[in-house]
């Protein structure tokens, strides 16, 4: 509350703590709710979203894997390259 000789009434917080505690001292009754479909659908599409938001792009742990197996001269074979472009059609559908 804004008093318009000095600004601001030094009671307001004290107003505000003792409704807080009046509220925080009753009793929980039977109430009940229920969720629809839908928003239960909604809810874990909106915490879904919230993961992939937060997941990275890239997961460097593979990355660095994949480095240190290029960086082996034994791990670059005919038969790996050809694996790899199997892999790599397969995956356009072709």
């Amino acid at each position: 509350m804004i008093d318009k000789i000095s600004g601001v009434n030094p009671l307001n917080n004290v107003q505000n703590t003792k409704r807080t505690n009046a509220t925080a001292s009753i009793k929980a009754g039977n109430d009940s709710i229920s969720v629809s479909d839908e928003a239960k659908k909604l809810s874990d599409a909106y915490y879904l979203k919230q993961v992939a938001e937060e997941t990275p792009d890239v997961r460097t742990d593979l990355v660095e894997q994949i480095k240190q197996k290029i960086k082996d001269p034994n791990y670059l074979s005919s038969a790996t390259i050809e694996a790899t472009a199997d892999r790599i059609l397969a995956a356009y559908g072709f």
